[in-house]
């Protein structure tokens, strides 16, 4: 019975697992984007979230806290750096995994995951349709105001339709 073991233990021990999660953990961070096993990315969110969220604030101690994870110095500069500034006001819900399907040597479910604030490919897709939501929410009626502007927008352009063919 597995009572309570939330961990995901990816059949390592835990000196190999810790060493993977940082490694993964310091990779993401550097390239804001990696592909690997679906259970790996999973894996990756859970250990990688709580470490951005302490990157938001920029003490001595919270750099220390995040270096005892990771051990690499370019990924905490990084980490405090570039996408600090970008997650600032972001609160949570800093990475994004997308399954990409099955690996051709071995059949693995690979998925990629990345930083949601570095895409902007669905940062602007989200924008637009979070504007348009809003949009389509304030009532119905501006909805009722924008056929009879568009009703009249009509009438001025077959008036203008018929001064052409008069010409």
């Amino acid at each position: 019975m597995r009572h309570g073991d939330k961990i995901k233990n990816l059949s390592r021990t835990k000196s190999h697992r810790d060493a993977l999660l940082s490694n993964l953990a310091c990779q993401l961070i550097q390239h804001k984007r990696i592909v690997t096993t679906l259970a790996k990315a999973k894996a990756l969110r859970v250990y990688v979230e709580p470490l951005i969220t302490k990157g938001k604030t920029n003490t001595t101690h919270q750099r220390r806290v995040v270096f005892s994870y990771l051990q690499d110095k370019e990924a905490i500069k990084e980490l405090f750096g570039a996408v600090a500034d970008k997650i600032g006001g972001r609160p949570g819900g800093y990475t994004r995994i997308i399954k990409l399907g099955a690996r051709v040597g071995d059949n693995a479910e690979q998925a990629m995951i990345e930083l949601v604030d570095f895409n902007e490919v669905y940062g602007k897709q989200a924008e637009g349709a979070k504007e348009g939501a809003r949009r389509t929410r304030r009532g119905k009626s501006t909805a009722k105001k924008s056929t009879e502007t568009t009703a009249a927008a009509e009438e001025a352009t077959e008036t203008t339709n018929e001064e052409k063919t008069e010409e």
